[in-house]
């Protein structure tokens, strides 16, 4: 008897320490730093368990569960942490019916846990969905350069339409950003040919510009060149004219200094000296050249030439008296031929 009594000892034993052992584990969790979990009491929400030590009632409470997409299945704690979504790439058309593939990834954090659990069955799903949606929307209205060029518009736009929507779930949409738009390549491979011809197009205006911008300096510089010739001509013509002017004037003082000396020198008026100097001088001058023919003589030279020529005159005259006068002289004996 007292086997079976020790081995009917060990058996209520073992089974009150399974049963105090399974309380324990229904009555104590600890929940992670940054999580939550939701306690519920006879299958109605009663109370919120923070981090740390949490102590239920066995039995009577229970963790609530959620099964949310791209989460382990039974979840009881709930991530109070910034989260991302990484959507693959979705099919979207332009307005100007373009069908292009977009990827982006969606920031997002609980703020309430309630509403994230009980506002809305799949909380991942529903943003997922929420975002392709608002996505086809947005750049629905947009044509494809727009899209190409404008993605923070499109970024703020998403972000605007999530967090609206989200706000009754309990959740704030930090961030949204549009990573990769991949147009046809059909159409790829016309925008870069647009490209290159845009940029051709760039180079071009360039160039011209360019040679516009040289062409004005050059006539910049080739006008402040002919002024500056310019002035330093005129410059030049008034220093010359000014030198002449005053060489005309230490001309005509010497000129008046040697009249002052002749007159003192030189009986009678020193002008006719000056004349006859200069006449002697100018027939000097005349006589010099080979082709003169004729030389117009002054009335006072051709008149002091004349009194010379008649001089000449009675003095060859006065040679042949004086010749007919004297005897001549004998002939000379004719000599006889022998």
């Amino acid at each position: 008897m007292e086997p079976v009594t020790s081995v009917l000892a060990f058996l209520f034993f073992g089974f009150i320490a399974i049963v105090l052992l399974v309380i324990a584990v229904k009555t104590i969790r600890i929940v992670p730093q940054a999580t939550v979990m939701l306690v519920e009491r006879l299958g109605k929400f009663d109370k919120v368990a923070s981090s740390g030590l949490n102590i239920l009632v066995p039995f009577l409470d229970k963790p609530r569960a959620v099964y949310w997409t791209n989460t382990r299945p039974g979840l009881t704690s709930i991530d109070l942490r910034e989260q991302y979504i990484d959507l693959p790439p979705q099919p979207v058309i332009t307005r100007d019916n373009v069908t292009i593939h977009v990827d982006s990834v969606v920031y997002w954090q609980i703020t309430d846990p309630v509403k994230a659990v009980y506002e809305m069955n799949d909380l991942v799903g529903g943003i997922v969905q929420l975002t392709i949606t608002g996505m086809r929307a947005v750049m629905g209205d947009m044509d494809l350069d727009h899209t190409l060029s404008q993605r923070d518009q499109i970024n703020s736009k998403l972000r605007l339409i999530l967090d609206e929507a989200t706000d009754k779930w309990g959740v704030k949409v930090t961030r949204v950003d549009v990573k990769n738009i991949n147009p046809p390549e059909d159409v790829r491979i016309t925008m870069e040919k647009q490209m290159t011809a845009e940029r051709n197009r760039r180079a071009l205006v360039l160039q011209a510009e360019g040679d516009r911008q040289a062409a004005i300096t050059r006539a910049e510089g080739e006008k402040q060149a002919a002024v500056t010739r310019a002035e330093g001509e005129k410059q030049s013509a008034i220093l010359a004219a000014e030198g002449a002017a005053q060489a005309r004037l230490r001309a005509a003082e010497a000129e008046s200094e040697a009249l002052s000396r002749i007159a003192q020198s030189v009986p009678g008026d020193p002008s006719q000296y000056l004349i006859t100097t200069r006449y002697i001088d100018s027939l000097r001058d005349m006589t010099k050249t080979n082709n003169a023919k004729v030389i117009f003589m002054p009335v006072e030279t051709s008149a002091m030439l004349s009194s010379v020529g008649a001089i000449k005159e009675v003095l060859s005259q006065t040679g042949d008296k004086d010749d007919r006068d004297q005897p001549s002289p004998p002939p000379r004996p004719r000599e006889l031929p022998r």
